[in-house]
């Protein structure tokens, strides 16, 4: 009968340091009724009564606090703005028509075509070439 009790008071001893630890490392929006130094003093001045009502009262469920992602076809905000593009479209036309006239005015520097006698300008001889 000793074993069974010192098993349960093992457990017990268990359960209030997880209730206090749970208690402690919980962000205080997930806290209800009271704060949170209220909850940790009620989970350490009354062990196994504190933890349990830590668990059914105080700790505020995860999914209650989690945040839902939609995806962008999922979210009318998102496709309320897609329907107003049309000041997007108009700056895209200007810029491709400032694109279209840059591109007529100069030509490309790449289909110049290269002079070899303008790397000789500094009247330097190349490199193993004796005179």
């Amino acid at each position: 009968m000793a074993r069974v009790y010192l098993v349960l008071a093992l457990l017990f001893a268990a359960f209030w340091v997880y209730s206090i630890v749970d208690c402690a490392l919980q962000p205080p929006t997930r806290h209800r009724g009271v704060s949170k130094p209220i909850w940790l003093l009620i989970v350490i001045l009354l062990p196994v009564v504190g933890g349990v009502l830590w668990f059914v009262i105080g700790r505020a469920r995860a999914s209650s606090q989690r945040v839902s992602f939609r995806a962008p076809d999922d979210d009318p905000d998102f496709l309320g703005r897609i329907g107003t593009s049309s000041d997007q479209d108009e700056r895209i036309r200007r810029l491709e028509e400032e694109l279209a006239a840059l591109d007529s005015e100069s030509p490309d520097p790449r289909d110049r075509p290269v002079d070899p006698q303008s790397d000789d300008d500094t009247g330097e001889q190349p490199r193993g070439s004796r005179s």
